[in-house]
Parts: structure tokens; sequence; C-alpha cells
């Protein structure tokens, strides 16, 4: 596909009143593009370990991102970093659509000349109309299996847009704050043994706290939210990393934490949208509703 200057946004799917999320990964590149549309509640809270680009076809796309509510409108960029805790929802009975792409750390690294350290989204939605419009194609190009040399150009479309969205990462937040150093104790904790079911008295010990109370709230304090909801996050992370690599969906929940692979499923269809079998095969286009494949 071939976007021309001044030309529009490609448009999204004729709106038929259902969910719909088309996905396709590339081997290659480990470069993920989604298209999707919804008329509600689109996903939970969650994060990703790849960069997120993403551009609103039409509608209202509500998501909390950076301590904030946010609403991105037709023709408008979405810019979510590794990590960044980020939900989704229509506002209004007609939905949004939108396309995406999931850049990985280590391609998007290679790409920027070797160091990724230093760099970050200065906002998270931005008006930058050829940006749009090279993410548009290059999500068009990946999901309809285009020639590799068509992705790869319009995929480095999308990367001289970037440039000038990366600048220097947000400083840290200052190391004196009350609970700062207890909450990050706990952090460290739960990505460490986030295979293995444990309490929040035995988070508590390790991360030096005088109770699970004062954790929790030192941990709502640094991260936004408890360390059950980031535990859960952070194990959908690994699930999803291991599903990459091919491996079981009933294999990955056990790796990742979960209590079998329904429990996993579960989590998984409300935080990305499709289930684990579906990702692992690396491609679909799930109506909502659709049953876990076998």
């Amino acid at each position: 596909m071939t976007i021309r200057a001044g030309a529009s946004l490609p448009a999204a799917p004729p709106d038929r009143g259902r969910d719909r999320l088309h996905w396709r990964r590339e081997a290659a590149s480990g470069v993920e593009a989604v298209r999707a549309k919804f008329h509600g509640h689109a996903y939970d809270m969650h994060q990703h370990d790849e960069w997120l680009v993403g551009v609103t076809h039409r509608g209202v796309q509500d998501f909390f991102c950076r301590g904030a509510r946010r609403q991105s409108t037709a023709g408008r960029v979405i810019l979510i970093e590794p990590g960044e805790r980020h939900d989704g929802q229509a506002l209004r009975e007609a939905g949004f659509a939108y396309s995406m792409l999931y850049l990985p750390q280590g391609w998007l690294r290679r790409e920027m000349g070797g160091s990724d350290a230093a760099i970050g989204f200065r906002q998270t939605l931005a008006d930058d109309r050829p940006l749009a419009l090279a993410i548009a194609a290059a999500c068009d190009a990946q999901l309809s299996a285009a020639p590799r040399l068509e992705t790869e150009a319009a995929r480095d479309r999308v990367l001289a847009g970037l440039r000038r969205h990366l600048g220097l990462a947000p400083a840290p937040a200052p190391g004196g704050e009350p609970g700062m150093a207890l909450a990050e104790r706990a952090m460290d904790y739960l990505q460490a043994h986030l295979d293995r079911p444990f309490g929040l008295d035995e988070l508590a010990r390790a991360a030096g706290a005088p109770d699970r109370f004062q954790l929790a709230r030192a941990f709502r304090r640094r991260y936004g939210t408890s360390p059950h909801a980031c535990l859960v996050e952070l194990r959908l992370a690994r699930a999803r990393a291991l599903l990459r690599e091919a491996v079981p969906p009933a294999e990955a929940a056990h790796a990742s934490g979960f209590a079998d692979q329904s429990h996993l499923g579960r989590w998984f269809r409300r935080a990305y949208g499709l289930t684990p079998a579906a990702y692992r095969a690396g491609r679909t286009n799930v109506p909502d509703g659709a049953a876990e494949p076998s």
C-alpha cells in the first residue's frame, strides 16, 4: 500500500456493531500490527514491553496513561513507552477504531543507532498527520502480508516520523520521596518471584515495610496501583513473551505464575483483546466472543 502526499487516512472497516481485532506478528522483526474496533470496554489496565505507536481512525479512544485519562480522536497519534500502564474504552456508543504498531525494544534500539537509553516520548498524544498516515500504511502492509520490501519501507516512514517525538527520557522521581525505596523494593520482589504464589505479608517483609497496609499505601503512591494488580500485569507480560517464543499456552501459564491455562486466558483476553492461543499463532481476525482455539 502506497500513501501519497496529501492522502487521507485509510478508512477503518465498516462498523457493524461488533468488536473486532485483526492482529499479525512478523517473525523476523518481532513487530506486531493491530487494527481493531471496540464499542465499549476494550482493555483492562496493562503494560507492554514494546514501544506502542498508533493512530485513531474514528470515534473517541479513551485511555489512562501517565497519571491522567486521555482521549484520542480521528487522526491523532498515540505514543506509549515500554512499561507505561494503560487501559482502553469507548466513550460513545458508536465506539472507536484504531491501528497500532508494537515495536520491540531491541528492534527500535537497532533502528535508532544502537541505544535507546536516553530516548522517550515527549507526549502521549500528538497531532502529526504524516506520522498518522505512515502508521496506518505500515499496519495495513503487515496485516495484508504485503511483500517484505513494501512492509519495511512503510515502517521506515514510521521511524522517520518518530524521531521528532523521541527526546530525552523523563527524569526519575526523586529518591527522597516517602516510601519510594520501600515500593521499589516491593516491585523488585514482584519481578523476581512472579512465577510463584505469595501473600502481601511476605511481600511486606521482603520490602522491609512495617506491615502490609503501609506497603500497599506506599506502592500505590509510587505506581498508581496495588501490588496484586501490578503482579498480574507482570505475569501477563511474561506470558506474552513466552507465547511469542511458541511456548504452548498451558506451559506459558505455569511459567508465568497463573493457576492454569484458563486463568491465563481470562486475564489475557481482558488485557489484550485476544486469546493466548491466537496470540501464539502470530495472527488472527477474532470477533468478540470467539472461542479459544485448540
